[in-house]
């Protein structure tokens, strides 16, 4: 798929005798019945939700135009701040000790905030349409036993107005600022990430867990009560767990009921290889909130990517097979393993309990990235842009089914004309996908995904409603396919 190249303009361009459609019964109403999985394009489900489609890539400061081009055909809805100072080396940006950086000066003086390099980045993600997903804190410091900006503040307190004056900045103009209504302000991130996130100075983060856990609880609940005072149409949450720490949320949760306070959202994230995981990990997240009385609690997972053998140990292997494995073939980090991941969580997400999703990437080159040092996009980089046009070309979502290792994802236009079904299988070792496609109208075109081809001509036999879809080789795979309902 060409850079410049919506998925509706690439599917123009296929011939539809390039794409060997081998059509039984071009009726989608005749009698053929398939077994497993299913498509029902009369079956609607609600609308496409393009808040679960978002990422913490955003322009730089530096490259902004390559950047804003790549950024902006990814098609997000939002982009979360958390991170953004390590990509914009130099930069003063976003973290709290770049916006307040001498705390003990007074946090009622707007002219001891350094805003405008933060205006100007989270400007560049406005102007190509993201909206902000705020998070207040510093970005992570891999730095050892040592740290300057991780530190659990001396005062608590301060550092809870300093958060205040931010969002005054950001949503009422205060000290030369926006009137940007940024809806979501997170507080923290990954306190239980052992010496990178809530340290305290000069201690074994081993030898003060129970003491780190509290105090983290001190400032998660002040800054939601003093937030939500002050700005009560805003939504406030976090504490973006590194990973699914029921022990860890039930003790936020403990301290928010104890304050008479609700958290707007709760999050986490999630590395990992297993789709089904992550989406039943929003079922647990939900049940819990719901014993603990808030029941209008969001449910956010802000840094979700896939993580294969070897986990992060791996993506920082010397052993050259190691590398080979983990930067070269398909089971890759960023190959077609992994796209096929990302395109089966995202088509889960949509029926998920999730309110909003945020795929990591933050720095565009690289292990989080979407291309190499050279330019040359990773394959995720084509998996995230289709469901990205997936999400401008879709208003409706239809029911559609998953089964073993395949996940699909079914949805009409606006004007209910144009029927799309991605279908990702993801590890499967089957050569033929079969789906049960009723309501969908002529197929018009279908493109594959796998380890050689990024959305090329791919091979499709319609036999009455049996749609079945042929890899070209063995492993994971997506399939896009079109179809005309204008006659329906």
């Amino acid at each position: 798929m060409n850079n410049g190249s919506t998925v509706a303009q690439v599917m123009r361009r296929l011939p539809v005798s390039a794409l060997t459609i081998l059509v039984g019964a071009m009726a989608m109403g005749a009698n053929g019945k398939c077994a497993g999985l299913g498509a029902d394009f009369a079956a609607e489900t609600g609308p496409v939700r393009r808040e679960l489609h978002s990422s913490g890539y955003a322009p730089m400061v530096e490259d902004v135009a390559d950047t804003s081009r790549d950024v902006k055909a990814l098609n997000f809805h939002s982009v979360r701040t958390h991170d953004l100072a390590r990509i914009n080396e130099g930069q003063r940006v976003v973290d709290a000790h770049f916006i307040f950086p001498l705390p003990h000066l007074d946090a009622s003086d707007p002219s001891n905030y350094y805003f405008e390099p933060t205006d100007y980045l989270l400007g560049l993600s406005r102007d190509i349409g993201l909206k902000i997903f705020y998070r207040l804190g510093t970005s992570i410091e891999h730095s050892g036993a040592t740290h300057f900006n991780a530190r659990i503040p001396d005062d608590i307190d301060k550092m809870v107005e300093t958060f205040a004056g931010t969002v005054r900045h950001y949503n009422q103009g205060w000290a030369n600022g926006k009137r940007w209504g940024i809806k979501y302000w997170e507080i923290w991130n990954e306190p239980d990430n052992d010496n990178c996130m809530w340290c305290l100075a000069g201690k074994s983060d081993a030898e003060t867990a129970e003491v780190r856990q509290k105090l983290f609880v001190e400032l998660f609940v002040k800054t939601l009560k003093r937030l939500k005072g002050e700005f009560p149409d805003i939504k406030v949450g976090g504490p973006a767990l590194c990973w699914w720490d029921e022990p860890y949320l039930r003790a936020i949760l403990d301290g928010c009921r104890e304050a008479g306070v609700a958290p707007d959202f709760i999050s986490w994230h999630y590395y990992g290889s297993i789709p089904e995981d992550l989406i039943e990990q929003a079922e647990a997240a939900r049940r819990i909130c719901d014993e603990y009385g808030f029941t209008d609690c969001e449910l956010v997972n802000d840094e979700w990517h896939f993580l294969g053998e070897g986990g992060f140990a791996a993506l920082r292997s010397a052993d050259p097979a190691v590398q080979e494995r983990v930067w070269s073939g398909p089971r890759s980090h960023n190959g077609i393993d992994s796209s096929c991941f990302a395109l089966s969580v995202l088509s889960r997400l949509q029926t998920s309990k999730y309110s909003q999703a945020f795929y990591y990437g933050c720095r565009h080159t690289g292990a989080w990235g979407y291309m190499d040092d050279f330019g040359n996009k990773y394959k995720v980089w084509h998996a995230l842009k289709a469901f990205g046009q997936l999400m401008a070309e879709c208003a409706t979502l239809c029911e559609s089914t998953h089964e073993g290792t395949v996940a699909t994802f079914a949805a009409k236009s606006a004007d209910g004309k144009t029927g799309w079904l991605l279908v990702s299988d993801y590890g499967g070792t089957a050569k033929e996908i079969i789906v049960d496609v009723r309501n969908a109208g002529t197929p018009v075109s279908a493109a594959i995904l796998d380890h050689e081809r990024d959305f090329a001509p791919a091979r499709m036999k319609l036999d009455g409603n049996c749609l079945t879809l042929t890899k070209e080789l063995a492993g994971s795979a997506a399939f896009l396919v079109k179809f005309d309902r204008s006659n329906l």
